[in-house]
């Protein structure tokens, strides 16, 4: 099973690609995995350990696979990930958009949960003032 990873992604990874059709280019899947891991050491410890044991558990769910297309699938998508990280977290812009094609596909229930997800990262994510700060604001009143 491992053997046909390294095929199919020493196949799609030999051909030479232009810089556009580069980051189009699949890794085998230890790299990828590897990859992966090293990506999110650029995210907050929160977000880091979510994104771990969520890569760890799917590459684990997926290791007997044989199927070329599914192997190939996955390795695509995981592959799109990795490029869509952002390179700096703490720059808001790096963050990209759902595309609007995204929404139409979605159910009630699925906007629903979205929408719920938008809010409760909005209040993860609030500043947290500093107890001086409180401290210095209130004295200068």
């Amino acid at each position: 099973m491992y053997s046909t990873f390294v095929r199919l992604a020493e196949y799609a990874t030999s051909k030479h690609l232009d810089l556009r059709q580069a980051s189009v280019a699949l890794y085998p899947p230890i790299p990828l995995y590897r990859r992966l891991l090293r990506a999110h050491r650029r995210l907050p410890i929160e977000m880091r350990s979510l994104g771990d044991d969520y890569v760890k558990a799917e590459f684990r769910r997926h290791r007997e696979t044989t199927n070329p297309v599914h192997i190939m699938g996955f390795l695509t998508q995981w592959k799109m990930y990795l490029d869509e990280l952002p390179r700096d977290p703490s720059d808001s812009r790096s963050f990209k958009k759902l595309d609007p094609t995204v929404y139409e596909k979605m159910s009630a229930e699925q906007l629903g949960q979205l929408y719920e997800f938008m809010h409760a990262t909005k209040e993860l994510w609030k500043p947290v003032p500093v107890n001086g700060e409180q401290v210095q604001s209130e004295t200068k009143k």
